[in-house]
């Protein structure tokens, strides 16, 4: 973004509240503007008045605004816009259909069958953003050579297809017509493993386009990745979006003269760079907007503050934005945003709900920041039309914000200033509610003032922004405190210094354009034009020829299309990357060898094997040298270099800076004279010694020689934190302690609930034999621990293990097997864990003896002397061997690597422990782990007194029952007594059913996890998940039943099924909802060479105000299930349907959700095993709702014969033969014929939309 010919250069920031114009005019200079981006009553269309502006300003005549702009003067526009994500997030896009495989309608709805929030009974889930459905007659397979199979075809990652039915264009061809006839003129295509054989995408894509179909995205073109589901997202996506930003360029266009025919137009994406206008496409849109301040505090902070790494933080009204840079862009592959999960190069921008709007609450003892926000509308309190308190309020109340520096837009009439008088009105209500808690709980303490208070607010505002920067930074492999502190946007100036000095960083970097810095970004940043394709080659020698030809002709490509656009070849870089992972794992990174160069034994565009290790070490602790590696994608990024180059320096000043004013302060210890500063009165060379505004006690700010304001900012002084509950450090160490489970975890997942109740009764028994150390877990009738699952605890030397569900630190760790979860010991199991048998093995499902379910350990020290104990565990886990008719570990590598990663994980959690207790004191920390629980204990007594208290003022019994049974006829029974004054209560299982003698048994353990899940979904909001949960509960569990069964009994049903009826007892006893499927659907595959492993969702229950989700896991299990193709190219197995198992839910007044039907067709002989529940007692449904649908599972041979499996089995299976899954319905809710609710009601707050890697990281942790 030169300016040799003397013309105006324009960048612009299109935002959803504001959009910036940066300018560089005739002459060098440069111009800045701030418009509203929505004034229909002045302007139609804020980019090109903020144009219009600044030539009329620049030229001193006036252009009206009704008459196309002279486009003569402008050499090129940039621009970043929030039209796609506004349209994704308010589901405002084009009308689609899908065009999917026939078999897979429901694919994109089922997803990967895992729920937003775990402890939401009601599933929250976005919408898909397609109409309709046209399933089309078409399938390709992967060949396998099996007999009768015709001549394959060869897709472009080289693996051979079959094609098992060509596409039915002509019985198409009408259904399309009858899409255009109901006004869908844009479409999406979506067939099965067209990632590597993209021509009936490519027929379909020909035939809807001369029938008149505007837009038509091919997930083949829109990325061309492995993984259906994902990429059908991206091409959903991109249907939805293109055509809306299509309609905004158009008109755009028409506010010039020429429709910008000679103008060079330039859009944003969401990976950084630059394209065309006419390129610019929804699924590399999502990101336009806040791409462009990555690009600018990468290209001036990282280059002023000489290389040193940089954390960007862009705090707005609604949410904050965290992101990194360190001399590269960091991008991500796979993201979601407002529920739709794309696939395509993305910056990698982490998105908090923690902002200027962000409303302050008390609830139960913490002090409580979002993640609901004001929004513009009402706005937080101090914007005089009857908002909640927020952040804003209390930095108002502080002092921190000045009422006169604000325009006069506020109150009912626009017209009038900030209140303080309102902001102080509210918080002062909150207030009300610290002091009743701090004179009347559990640890009376003075009562704070208003000031306290909102400075309280601020501080658990700050940590909760620093739990993302943590996780950027300390999960990878990084350190905090050698990053510079990018501070951008309208609302970060007034934590910067606060939020730095927490994470131990120096300095802090304001920008003199950080109000429009993203439109700066657009100044400097790139073009930039990609190609990738998917590849499926191993990562060895042989194969590095084939890989740098790839490279060199993507390459090509790249610097063909940029020569296109007009940049010379000394313009243009490239650089090369491959996605590659470890064989059998499905966590790929792409990397770049530019700082490997090439090697003897490397392809020659650099050494991408030493780049992989080098990273997958930093980032999850360990590395499996003995797993071949291989190649996903082949990708190159080319750029034209084409950005503004600002050289600009400000003019030395001498002498002090001029104070415009003084005001009253509230830092840390009161109130400070405090004096105002403008920014526009500063130059190169003034230094602010003591407070302002934005420069707390203990920092100091200077002028760069740019212009710019650098804070070196001083140590934290020594904590003053005492062991005495204070609710401010309460919410503080909450965030902290979440930051450290935010961090590594290990590799093997066990299903939530394993670990919710577990903890203390876990390590008590380990502590007692062994005292420190690494341990396996122990026997499953051990206190605190199930069958089949497997944690490693660390000791933390004197302090206790974090009150929270995971004992070992975790984080998004690659498995060392893929979707189908760990297998390998305990013969038999349906268990994700590490210690798990073939399901093949003779052991089958119905072992009835804890003997038979492979390694059991009561306890064992995995860690000796600080020596990995590889000897005496490789002999352990093969001892099952021993056992007639089982079989020891198949998988041993698998199992060693996955408990080397759990020991790498928890030493990071160890150090991480370590650091907080340096920064506070063991016995601080200890003291707040003990506070944390009694939050939790506090919050599970308010909800049990407020049940209690509804019940009693409708004249019902303080005792509440249920009873539901196991498909044998089990009883599970429960009474429970609620003590209203203590807010405490008995739930007492007696009268449940007897030991039994399958698998079914559940360790005591089981139950307690199934109710303290329970108790937080009951709670109804977020609090600290610890063993505080059960302290107002006093459990009877009768010995011997099958909720607490003899040390001999099989139990590795109990954890997956039986647990679900706990939960379905205990919710239906409160009545929050009715059933859900009550099930997880195991099922298992395997021969001699293969092993396989899904859980399958199904309805979830109705309830008060909503219908069940269709298609999910519920309650305690978040399986995420194998992507079909993923599925397909690994096992011998083909997905014939996965959808929705229609009318199966409940009838009610809320109807229950569907389960789902899935078909496997085998391709070589296996044993197949279920272990599933809910085919013969129905999913109840609640307040006269209809129950749900029993399962069913069908297995139709080859030659046509259809057979009942029954709930639990084993069977052999041959080529030819289709195993049928019909999982539950959940069950309604209410009369299904009182009157349905209207449509949208109730209606559902808008949750705030987070994305970015950490959020998936969060995900990943939730999930199987």
């Amino acid at each position: 973004m030169g300016n040799p010919e003397g013309r105006f250069h324009f960048a612009i920031d299109r935002g959803g509240t504001f959009t910036d114009v940066f300018a560089q005019c005739p002459g060098g200079h440069v111009r800045v503007l701030k418009l509203l981006s929505e004034d229909p009553a002045n302007y139609v269309d804020a980019p090109t008045e903020g144009i219009r502006r600044i030539l009329e300003q620049e030229g001193g005549v006036l252009l009206p605004r009704d008459r196309p702009l002279d486009t003569s003067r402008i050499a090129s526009i940039r621009m970043g816009t929030t039209v796609a994500t506004n349209a994704l997030l308010e589901r405002r896009g084009e009308r689609v259909a899908l065009l999917v495989t026939r078999g897979f309608r429901d694919l994109l709805h089922l997803g990967t069958q895992a729920r937003e929030d775990l402890f939401d009974l009601a599933v929250p889930m976005p919408e898909v953003l397609y109409e309709e459905v046209l399933e089309v007659d078409e399938r390709v397979v992967l060949y396998r050579g099996e007999p009768g199979t015709g001549t394959p075809v060869k897709g472009c990652t080289g693996d051979l297809l079959e094609v098992q039915q060509p596409v039915d264009l002509g019985g198409l061809r009408g259904k399309l017509e009858g899409l255009l006839s109901r006004g869908i003129r844009s479409l999406a295509v979506v067939f099965m493993h067209s990632y590597t054989w993209a021509q009936h995408e490519q027929q379909v894509g020909v035939l809807a386009r001369e029938l008149g179909f505007t837009h038509v995205s091919l997930s083949s073109e829109a990325m061309p990745m492995v993984r259906i589901v994902p990429r059908g997202h991206t091409a959903c996506a991109d249907a939805y979006l293109t055509p809306t930003i299509q309609r905004y360029v158009q008109g755009f266009r028409r506010g010039f003269q020429g429709q910008l025919k000679d103008v060079q137009v330039l859009f944003m994406r969401s990976d950084g760079g630059l394209a065309p206008m006419d390129s610019f496409s929804g699924s590399r849109a999502v990101l336009s907007g806040p791409a462009g301040g990555v690009v600018g505090y990468s290209a001036t902070t990282y280059r002023v503050e000489g290389g040193q790494p940089v954390i960007g933080f862009d705090m707005g009204g609604t949410s904050t934005d965290v992101s990194r840079y360190a001399g590269e862009f960091e991008h991500v592959f796979e993201a979601s945003t407002a529920g739709v999960t794309l696939q395509a190069p993305q910056l990698d921008i982490n998105t908090v709900a923690a902002g200027g709007g962000s409303r302050l609450f008390f609830r139960s003892g913490l002090f409580v920041v979002g993640p609901e926000s004001a929004g513009a509308h009402p706005g937080p309190a101090c914007y005089r039309k009857g908002g909640p308190v927020t952040v804003t309020d209390a930095n108002l109340v502080l002092g921190r914000l000045l009422p006169a520096s604000f325009p006069c837009i506020f109150g009912p009439g626009e017209d009038q200033p900030l209140s303080p008088e309102a902001s102080r009105k509210a918080l002062e209500a909150v207030a009300v509610e610290v002091n009743s808690f701090l004179t009347n709980g559990p640890c009376p303490a003075s009562p704070l003032s208003l000031e306290e208070v909102a400075m309280g607010f601020v501080r658990v505002a700050n940590e909760a922004m620093c739990r993302p920067i943590r996780a950027l930074t300390q999960a990878r492999g990084h350190d905090p405190s050698a990053h510079v502190l990018a501070c951008f946007g309208g609302a970060g100036g007034q934590h910067a210094c606060a939020i730095a000095r927490a994470l131990g960083m120096d300095t802090v970097h304001i920008h003199r354009h950080s109000g429009l810095l993203s439109a700066l970004g657009l100044a400097l940043a790139d073009v930039v034009h990609e190609a990738q394709e998917p590849c499926s080659l191993p990562y060895v020698p042989e194969t590095f020829v084939q890989l740098d030809q790839r490279l060199s002709r993507l390459e090509e490509q790249c610097v063909d299309a940029l020569r296109a656009q007009g940049f010379p070849r000394s313009q243009i870089s490239t650089e090369s990357f491959l996605h590659l992972r470890y064989q059998g794992t499905d966590c790929a990174l792409m990397v770049s060898a530019h700082q490997h160069p090439a090697t003897a034994r490397s392809p020659r565009a650099g050494d991408f094997g030493a780049a992989f290790v080098e990273r997958y070490m930093r980032e999850f602790g360990f590395i499996i040298p003995e797993r071949p590696v291989v190649v996903d994608d082949v990708r190159v990024r080319g750029t034209g270099r084409s950005g503004l180059r600002l050289e600009d320096a400000t003019k030395a000043q001498t002498g002090p800076p001029r104070v415009d004013k003084m005001t009253q302060c509230y830092f840390e210890g009161g109130y400070q004279e405090t004096p105002v500063y403008l920014l526009g009165e500063l130059g190169y060379g003034h230094k602010l010694q003591g407070v302002t505004i934005l420069v707390e006690p203990g920092c100091q700010a200077e002028v760069t020689e740019t212009g710019d304001i650098r804070i070196s900012v001083g140590a934290e002084a020594p904590s003053t934190v005492g062991a005495q509950l204070d609710p401010i450090q309460l919410s503080i160490f909450s965030h902290r302690f979440m930051s450290i489970a935010d961090g590594p975890h290990p590799a093997t997942h066990s299903h939530l609930h394993q670990h919710q109740g577990a903890p203390r009764l876990l390590l008590r028994p380990l502590r007692a034999r062994w005292g420190a150390g690494l341990q396996r877990p122990p026997h499953p009738c051990a206190p605190g621990r199930h069958a089949g699952d497997g944690a490693v605890p660390g000791s933390l030397g004197p302090s206790p293990c974090l009150p929270y569900p995971q004992p070992s630190q975790r984080r998004r760790q690659p498995s060392a097997r893929p979707d189908c979860h760990h297998t390998g010991v305990l013969a038999g199991s349906d268990e994700a864990c590490v210690l798990r048998g073939q399901p093949w093995a003779p052991c089958r499902h119905w072992g009835h003896h804890t003997r038979l379910h492979g390694a059991v350990f009561l306890s064992f020290k995995l860690v000796q002397g600080g020596v990995f104990q590889e000897e005496a565990v490789t002999e352990a886990l093969r001892a099952p061997g021993k056992i007639p008719g089982c079989s020891g570990t198949r998988n041993l590598h698998d199992n060693l690597s996955d408990l080397r990663a759990q020991v790498a994980a928890n030493q990071k959690g160890i150090q991480l422990v370590g650091e907080l207790i340096g920064q506070y004191s063991l016995d601080v920390v200890q003291a707040y782990m003990g506070h944390i629980q009694a939050n939790a204990e506090l919050a599970v007594r308010d909800m049990l007194r407020a049940f209690g208290t509804s019940r009693q003022a409708r004249g019902l019994p303080l005792e509440v029952s249920a009873e539901d049974h196991m498909d044998d006829g089990s009883p599970i029974r429960l009474r429970v007594q609620i003590n209203l004054s203590q807010g405490s209560a008995v739930f007492d299982f007696s009268g449940t059913g007897p030991e039994v003698f399958g698998n079914l048994n559940a360790p005591r353990a089981i139950t307690l996890s199934a109710l303290i899940y329970c108790l937080r979904c009951l709670v109804g909001r977020d609090i600290p998940l610890n063993q505080g949960c059960l302290a107002p509960v006093r459990v009877v569990i009768p010995r011997g039943s099958i909720l607490d069964p003899s040390p001999e009994a099989a139990v590795v049903g109990g954890n997956v099924l039986t647990s679900q009826r706990v939960v379905d007892v205990i919710l239906g006893a409160f009545g929050a909802c009715a059933a859900s499927q009550g099930c997880m659907n195991n099922v298992t595959l395997g021969n001699d060479h293969m092993g396989y492993y899904e859980t399958v969702a199904g309805g979830a229950g109705a309830g008060p105000g909503w219908h069940g989700r269709s298609g999910v896991h519920s309650h305690m299990t978040n399986t995420r299930i194998t992507d079909p193709e993923i599925l397909e190219s690994r096992y011998p197995v083909i997905l014939r349907r996965f959808e929705l198992r229609l009318g199966s839910g409940g009838r009610g007044r809320f109807r229950g959700g569907d389960g789902v039907v899935r078909e496997l067709l085998f391709r070589e002989e296996a044993l197949l095993s279920v272990l599933t529940e809910r085919r013969a007692f129905r999913p109840y449904g609640l307040r006269g709702g209809e129950p749900g649908a029993r399962g069913l599972n069908l297995l139709i041979r080859k030659d046509g014969r259809t057979v009942n499996l029954g709930g639990k089995t084993s069977v052999s299976v041959y080529p030819g033969d289709v195993f049928c899954l019909h999982t539950p319905g959940g069950g309604g809710y209410g009369d299904p014929e009182d009157p349905a609710p209207p449509p949208g009601s109730p209606p559902q707050p808008p949750a705030f939309p987070e994305r970015g890697s950490v959020y998936e990281y969060r995900r990943a942790q939730e999930a199987v």
